[in-house]
């Protein structure tokens, strides 16, 4: 019997597309294997997708941030800035950004994670170029309002970012959110190297402020476009549940969300403070030069990036409180043996525990605020603005005790106040208990049998 024409069309057209993606097309054709990278991508989950492409901006949002943070002491030197000075300009500059910070869950609510990305991703970009150029002119005030417009663009870029990485985890049912911070913390490495190479060549700031601004600015637009956000609301929420979320500032009462966001700003403030002052305080501390300083931040940077891969095994294993304590030790330890050491062997040995022990701090503190589904984009949020805040508190108040305490690597030894706060709300982060239904009361709801006749 002959096959109907419909039925040897649409075989003649899947069989094309199996040789395509394998390869194997007719003799004499080529195959872009883009397009094969592209089928593979799109054949994948809406979720599945949606965190590559977050791992993806995560990566690169650390190789911009840290790019640059390798070359504070050439924006120093070419800016002619004390520590004190520097400090109080970084401290201006976060004016606008602590603003942003806190009204980026509200923007969030009103016009979505697409839309706020895609602003602060532009914003971000202009500031990261206009850093440079007021470090190439050698104008205070225009790196100062450089600052602001990048903080803005920062802030407006952290939020999202966080609520999707639990919308994500979410709908994996699974741990997933150290994974998204061991790519910044991969691209933070990436972005430290990148630095002390550009120093060590003699790569004018300008020039490679302007470079990375660009590609990562690029790069963000271009995943958004593929599918960044998840549409829709968050995995598992219903009608009902919409209803009765929280909003952005009522979680702010929340005795359990406040704790954890203490937690949350401990972390931030630990990072952040090694993020603007390790290198300076290494080159300063021990007379070495920027671009082994630059080194030195990539050692912090990837021993957390190490303990964010392979941590997830730990906290199923010993649990997110035992975790957490152990890590916050880990980094007391690391900052009191760089900051009193006089030996520059046993400062980087403070190094590697400081950064270690930072690793899961702030992603224990984002699983912990999305525990429960209500509500757990504004915890989230919650949690991103107090970490902002505490990465944009960081740099100004280092630098304005490091005036006072002979240099930035014994001011660091601050961060310990912030951490043993931490410490002592560890046990907020554990897992919320699903209620238990009470069985009188599924007894009552049953109809009683009916005796037979």
């Amino acid at each position: 019997m002959p096959r109907p024409a419909w039925l040897a069309a649409r075989k003649r057209a899947a069989t094309a597309a199996t040789s395509d993606a394998r390869g194997t097309g007719s003799p004499g054709s080529t195959y872009p294997w883009s397009a094969v990278v592209n089928r593979a991508f799109l054949a994948l989950a809406v979720h599945e997708r949606a965190r590559l492409l977050l791992i993806v901006v995560f990566g690169i949002s650390g190789v911009m941030a840290f790019s640059w943070l390798a070359r504070i002491p050439s924006i120093r030197d070419e800016l002619s800035l004390t520590p004190a000075e520097l400090g109080l300009i970084l401290l201006v500059g976060s004016i606008g950004a602590l603003v942003t910070v806190f009204s980026a869950p509200a923007l969030l609510a009103r016009f979505g994670s697409a839309r706020v990305f895609a602003i602060g991703a532009l914003v971000n970009m202009s500031g990261f170029i206009l850093i440079g150029a007021g470090t190439a002119i050698g104008s205070r005030w225009v790196f100062g309002l450089a600052i602001v417009i990048n903080g803005i663009g920062g802030s407006l870029l952290t939020v999202p970012m966080n609520v999707e990485s639990a919308r994500i985890e979410q709908a994996y049912g699974r741990s997933v959110i150290p994974h998204f911070h061991a790519a910044f913390s991969a691209g933070a490495v990436g972005g430290s190297i990148l630095g002390a190479v550009a120093s060590s060549a003699g790569v004018p700031v300008w020039l490679q402020f302007a470079v990375v601004a660009v590609v990562v600015g690029g790069l963000r637009l271009m995943a958004l476009r593929a599918g960044l956000v998840i549409p829709g609301a968050l995995p598992g929420r219903g009608r009902r549940e919409a209803a009765s979320t929280p909003g952005a500032l009522s979680v702010w009462r929340e005795p359990r969300a406040i704790l954890i966001g203490v937690l949350a700003f401990a972390a931030a403030i630990s990072e952040g403070a090694a993020n603007n002052w390790l290198s300076l305080a290494f080159v300063d501390g021990f007379a070495t030069t920027e671009a082994f300083g630059g080194l030195v931040l990539g050692v912090f940077i990837g021993t957390m990036t190490i303990v964010r891969v392979f941590g997830s095994r730990a906290i199923d294993g010993l649990g997110r409180v035992a975790s957490l304590q152990l890590s916050v030790v880990l980094a007391i330890a690391g900052i009191a043996a760089f900051g009193l050491s006089g030996s520059p062997q046993v400062a980087l040995i403070g190094v590697a525990l400081w950064g270690g022990g930072t690793a899961l701090c702030f992603p224990l503190a984002v699983a912990a605020a999305s525990d429960e589904p209500v509500g757990a984009q504004a915890r989230v949020s919650m949690m991103a603005s107090l970490a902002s805040v505490a990465v944009m508190t960081a740099a100004p108040l280092i630098g304005v005790v490091a005036s006072s305490f002979g240099g930035p690597q014994h001011a660091l030894l601050i961060v310990v106040v912030p951490l043993v706060a931490g410490l002592l709300v560890a046990g907020r982060v554990a897992p919320l208990l699903a209620p238990v239904a009470d069985p009188l009361l599924i007894l009552a709801e049953r109809p009683e049998p009916v005796p037979a006749a």
